[in-house]
């Protein structure tokens, strides 16, 4: 099995501009940056909640606090992801009770990996509120999961898959349709 590209969807600067776009829409939608936190899902979620951070700054002139998931241990399918998952540190230094709580991922699609990330967030604590927020949105929900912030929906086939790309963890700055095939 391997994947072909079929399409770019997204340049370097339409990410960027995603990304100040729902900056201001979380912003907005929040009425003000107060209680406000982001919480980016390993891998590609952390450079995005941190970007959305970064934008929201020169919004509010307010630093938003940040925080990094791993969602390893609650993922539904672990026994299928390896015999020894590798763990990463979620990094969460500070309380989410009673903390507006933004979630952020790069590609939202069963909503498997969000009712993971929920799962590890209330293992912390009780936050008031949860939203989550996408660059892409692809349909296919398996879960009663939506995001409130989407960068761009993308309808797909079940062959097909979203590639982002990040210079953060992938050293370029893309999203891409590609396709499997036989």
């Amino acid at each position: 099995m391997r994947v072909v590209e079929k399409s770019q969807l997204m340049s370097a600067t339409e990410v960027d501009r995603t990304l100040q776009r729902l900056a201001h829409e979380i912003v907005e939608k929040s009425g003000g940056t107060t209680n406000l936190a982001l919480i980016g899902i390993r891998r590609r979620g952390v450079p995005l909640a941190r970007r959305i951070a970064q934008a929201m700054r020169g919004i509010d002139g307010v630093e938003v606090p940040v925080g990094t998931l791993d969602i390893t241990l609650y993922r539904d399918d672990l026994s299928k992801v390896a015999a020894q998952p590798v763990l990463q540190s979620s990094d969460i230094a500070f309380p989410v009770d009673d903390k507006d709580l933004i979630l952020i991922d790069d590609v939202l699609y069963t909503g498997r990996t969000i009712r993971a990330a929920m799962n590890g967030l209330f293992d912390l604590g009780r936050p008031r509120s949860i939203r989550l927020c996408v660059l892409i949105d692809r349909g296919h929900r398996e879960l009663p999961i939506e995001a409130a912030f989407v960068g761009r929906n993308v309808q797909t086939s079940d062959t097909e898959i979203i590639e982002v790309r990040l210079n953060e963890v992938d050293r370029e700055e893309r999203v891409m349709l590609v396709e499997r095939v036989s």
